[in-house]
Formats: structure tokens, C-alpha cells, sequence
């Protein structure tokens, strides 16, 4: 099927279609589409992190697809507030314009994003109770209450003239949850009664065993090492897990100590869960400059890092550029939170450092301090058992992910499922359940202040020069063409500056150009500045290239006198 045919079949022959262009065959970056009659319903707006292989910070779906059919965009609805879902809404926003749907304390981390981005007054931020439903013709959109690793979150029921999909969002099954509302088993109940078409499913889990287990035991296992500590103790989690930083504080409280916050993530989520009535009876938090002066065994440090990010305060104070807060010999650090794929080694150079100033680590592979946001397989299972969907199609998760999660599907009986990447367009129904075709997707990379393609020539070029440096050439010319000097070679990220055998690369990459630029004919060195560059370009990278096996950028300057 073309995009005409696709435009064709969304606007004419009331088919349901589904369309991830972010999280499918991935995990984060969630952008889902669904389209029926000529209108196309957004699910999260997301963003991802980078890593060793990219050179920028924060990564997102390019959204062109649906940029041109904006006019038939009947809204965003965000399943919850976690950064993979909404993190993306503030830098896009401007090129959908539409309005926003969630529940108030998704509302509440939103705003703040969009205040920092000069779009507070702008854009239609719509508060959904929890349960509550909202109309977007021809979609009506439930609201489910689940639980997670975050407050509030949500699965979808989706009602449509075709069939009903329950898009889960990310979830869990907590028997005890600690914060914020329990699973609405009566409204996924009533749902599966009513009948399922299609369930859009979270995969993160789909290869653990068991249940993803519960907060409760995260907070009897902080309160007993708290306990076994007499210095300073500070714990790593993620920001957005408010109930972690209430079971930090009720831990910490049952040894004498107070709690400070350290991180600004941290106090916007503490400020938003406050706002929704989420904290009542806990007192204020400390701010850092007071935890810093607090005694060492009457404190207990809440600070954002867990990944290793280089930015966030635990990678500060380990480097000791903090401006506030010190771990010394004989503290521990907590890291209660899961390695996220990707980030194994920044958090194992995060962790050498603090054990090299003599801090105690305590991580999930130590104690029970972390259990997980998502459903592990019997939760799955379960959830099947009570929706029983026609069609099940997984997503958020990497392709072994979704096949596993496909396999687990079949095995609970559900008559149909369909494995989509990013760009697939799945349709629902009516009929079988296929795939159609595949439109184009992309990533967005967020460069400073500009949005720019990650596959872009400014990235590409920037990676280049992660990998092999950069050369910078300078040629000076007489009237007559000769050179009045050597060349002169400025290497950057190639050679260090103080070694002797370096320096003599320095000096053969300089007698290969010069070599070079004497070859050519005195005509073409006093007027073709185009075939001078190329011939010194060429002659640096491959003198650097035969000694350093690397190919730098290189760039020539022509300077006559």
C-alpha cells in the first residue's frame, strides 16, 4: 500500500489503524498513532537518552508523518509522566499544536516543562480525573487506573466504531502500593466483558518470570540498611519514583534521620506530587545546603544519578565539584534503582570513584532495594486472562522483546498477534488483522537549542570527529604560488602536544602536504584555491592515516601575500 492508499484508507473505508513511529522495536522514545475516518489519535510523546555512539544528550521520534496531517490530529492523550512518554511534548508541541490530555499529576510535571520552554499560555493542557474519559471524535478514551513506578499512570481503553483496544501504557500489577491508587481490576474486567478488539502492550519484561514484585519490600529492605549505617548514607533512585522517596523518608525516619533532596529533578517531582495531595503527613524535605550541614549519622541524601549521568548530583559529588554536598571514607551510596540497558558503563565509572573514596555501595544485585515499573510474565498472562483480546500487539520493547511477547500472547489463547516496528502500519479492522505498509520514520536530536535529524550531516560530522579528529591545514602563498613557510598543521584530538614521537607524525604530515602542494604546476598554486585544498587535504589524511590509522576531518586555509 502507498501513502496515497494509506491516506485513502484512513479517510474512506473505516479502518482502524494503529502506527508506532517511536517505542516498537525500542525502548523509550513512545509516539503511537491511531487513525480512523480521516482523524489520527497521538498516544505519548517521548523522548530517549544518548549514549557512547551519539553525541548529543536527548533523542526523540521525528513526527513528520503526522506534522502533515496535523489538521486531522484530534489530540495527545499521555498515558503517564515519565520522560519516555512525555518528554518529547515540549520541543514538538509547536509543530502539531493540539490539545493535551492526562490525569493531574501528569499535568503537573508537564507544566513545568512547558514553562521552561516559554509555552505555559499556549498550549490546551486538559486535566482528566483518574477514570475519567474524555470525547475526541471518533475516539473515546478511557482512563484505567494501573500502577508503575510513577504516580498516576494509565491504561487506555480506546472505543471506536470498529472495536475497542486497551493500549496498557506501561504498568504493573503491585499488591501493595504505597502511593497513589491500586489497579482498577474492576474496570479491566468490565472492559474484557464488553470485548476487546486489540491490546497494545508493554514488553519491557516479557523474559522475567514471576511478578515484578512490590514497593513495599523495597522499603523494609532501605529501612534495615539505613539502620546498619553510622555515617552519612545517601540514596540514588529515579526522580520520578515519588513512592521510593517516600519509603526513603519513612525508612530513614525510623532510624532518627532526616532527608534532604539533592537534585533538581528530584524537588519537581516532590513540588507536583505535593501539589496533587500525594505527600501529605510527610514534612518538608531538606534542601541540600541543609543536608550538608546536618551530622553524618542523622541524614540520609535523596539524590538523582542512578545512571551515571554526568550532569545529575551524584556524578557531581563523586567527582567532588558539588557545590554543596561530600561522601567521605566509611558513607554509603544505595543505588536503588535497575541498570537501564546502555548505561552499564557510565554507572560502573559512577561507582569506582565512590568506592575509590572509600564509600560502601549497596546495589539491587545486593539486597531487595528495586523492584521494576513493568509487568513480568505471569502479570502479562494475567492480564490476558481478563481482557481477552482478539489481537495482541506488543510493543515497548526491543524486536526480541515483542516476538517473546507475540509468543507469550499465543500461548494465552489470543487468536491474533501482530509484531510492528516504528513506521509499520498495523490494520486493526475490520477483517484480519496486517500489516500495510511502512512509512518513513526518523529520529530528532536535540543539538543545544535546535532540533536537527540524527542522521543529519552536523551529527554525523560531530561523530567523525568523536572518532578520528580534526586536521586543520594553513597554506601561505607568495604572488608567484610558492609557499613562503612550512605548512602549518593544527591537530585536534590526534596527538599530544608534549611527546617527541608524536611530534615527529606532526613533522611527516607537514613534509607529505608540502610535498604535495610543491607537485603541482605553478599555475594551479597561484589560482586554483579549490584543487590546493584538495591536494592538501588529501595528503594530511593519508600521512596521518598510514601512521595513526585515522581519517580526520580536515580543512585547509589558503592564506596570499
Amino acid at each position: 500500500m502507498s501513502l496515497y492508499q494509506l491516506n485513502m484508507a484512513a479517510a474512506d473505508s473505516r479502518e482502524l489503524l494503529f502506527l508506532p513511529l517511536g517505542g516498537a522495536g525500542e525502548i523509550g522514545m513512545n509516539l503511537n498513532l491511531f487513525g480512523y475516518d480521516g482523524r489520527w489519535l497521538m498516544v505519548d510523546l517521548g523522548v530517549t537518552f544518548g549514549d557512547d555512539s551519539t553525541p548529543v544528550d536527548v533523542i526523540m521520534p521525528d513526527p513528520s508523518f503526522i506534522v502533515e496531517r496535523k489538521s486531522e490530529l484530534v489530540g495527545i492523550v499521555l498515558t503517564h509522566a515519565h520522560e519516555d512518554h512525555i518528554g518529547a511534548v515540549a520541543h514538538l508541541w509547536p509543530r502539531l499544536r493540539c490539545p493535551i490530555y492526562c490525569t493531574p499529576f501528569t499535568a503537573s510535571v508537564l507544566r513545568r516543562k512547558l514553562a521552561e520552554a516559554g509555552l505555559a499560555r499556549e498550549v490546551p493542557l486538559h486535566e482528566i480525573p483518574l477514570g475519567g474519559s474524555v470525547d475526541l471524535d471518533p475516539f473515546q478514551v478511557e482512563f484505567i487506573s494501573m500502577t508503575h513506578s510513577i504516580l498516576e499512570p494509565s491504561a487506555l481503553a480506546i472505543r471506536t466504531p470498529v472495536g475497542t483496544v486497551l493500549h496498557t501504557g506501561d504498568w504493573k500489577f503491585d499488591p501493595e502500593p504505597l502511593l497513589g491508587d491500586a489497579v482498577d481490576f474492576d474496570a479491566l474486567r468490565r472492559l474484557g466483558d464488553e470485548g476487546v478488539l486489540a491490546l497494545i502492550g508493554d514488553s519491557t519484561n516479557v523474559f522475567r518470570e514471576g511478578e515484578a514484585g512490590s514497593e513495599a519490600t523495597v522499603r523494609e529492605a532501605l529501612t534495615e540498611l539505613i539502620g546498619e549505617s553510622e555515617n552519612r548514607v545517601a540514596v540514588a533512585c529515579f526522580a520520578s519514583n515519588v513512592a521510593r522517596l517516600t519509603s526513603v523518608y519513612h525508612a530513614a525516619a525510623q532510624h532518627g534521620r532526616k532527608v534532604a533532596l539533592v537534585g533538581r529533578s528530584l524537588r519537581k517531582m516532590d513540588e507536583s506530587a505535593r501539589e496533587n495531595g500525594y505527600l501529605q503527613g510527610i514534612p518538608r524535605f531538606l534542601t541540600e545546603e541543609e543536608g550538608a550541614r546536618a551530622e553524618p549519622n542523622e541524614i540520609v541524601l535523596l539524590c538523582t544519578g542512578s545512571q551515571g549521568e554526568p550532569r545529575a548530583a551524584l556524578a557531581r559529588i563523586a567527582n567532588g565539584d558539588h557545590p554543596n554536598i561530600v561522601l567521605e571514607e566509611g558513607d554509603t551510596v544505595i543505588f536503588s534503582s535497575r541498570v537501564i540497558p546502555g548505561n552499564e558503563k557510565s554507572i560502573g565509572k559512577l561507582q569506582d570513584k565512590l568506592v575509590r573514596a572509600g564509600v560502601e555501595l549497596i546495589t539491587e544485585d545486593d539486597h531487595d532495594i528495586h523492584v521494576s515499573g513493568h509487568p513480568a510474565r505471569d502479570e502479562l498472562a494475567r492480564m490476558y486472562s481478563l481482557i481477552r483480546p482478539k489481537i495482541a500487539v506488543p510493543v515497548h520493547g526491543e524486536l526480541r522483546h515483542l516476538h517473546e511477547h507475540a509468543f507469550l500472547a499465543e500461548e494465552c489463547q489470543v487468536p491474533h498477534t501482530v509484531v510492528a516496528e516504528n513506521g509499520e502500519v498495523v490494520k486493526l479492522g475490520p477483517g484480519t488483522p496486517t500489516i500495510l505498509d511502512k512509512v518513513n520514520v526518523g529520529r530528532l536530536a536535540l543539538d543545544g537549542s535546535r532540533l536537527v535529524p540524527l542522521s543529519g550531516p552536523s551529527i554525523r560530522q560531530r561523530q567523525r570527529l568523536v572518532q578520528n579528529g580534526i586536521a586543520v591545514v594553513t597554506l601561505v602563498l607568495g604572488s608567484d604560488g610558492g609557499l613562503k613557510a612550512d605548512p602549518v598543521l593544527a591537530l585536534h584530538g590526534l596527538l599530544d602536544a608534549e611527546s617527541e614521537e608524536d611530534q615527529k607524525l606532526v613533522t611527516k604530515a607537514r613534509d607529505s602536504v608540502r610535498f604535495a602542494v610543491e607537485s603541482l604546476d605553478a599555475g594551479s598554486r597561484k589560482s586554483d584555491d579549490t584543487l590546493l585544498k584538495e591536494t592538501a587535504r588529501i595528503a594530511v589524511r593519508r600521512s596521518l592515516y598510514s601512521t595513526l590509522g585515522l581519517k580526520p576531518i580536515a580543512d585547509v586555509q589558503i592564506v596570499r601575500v
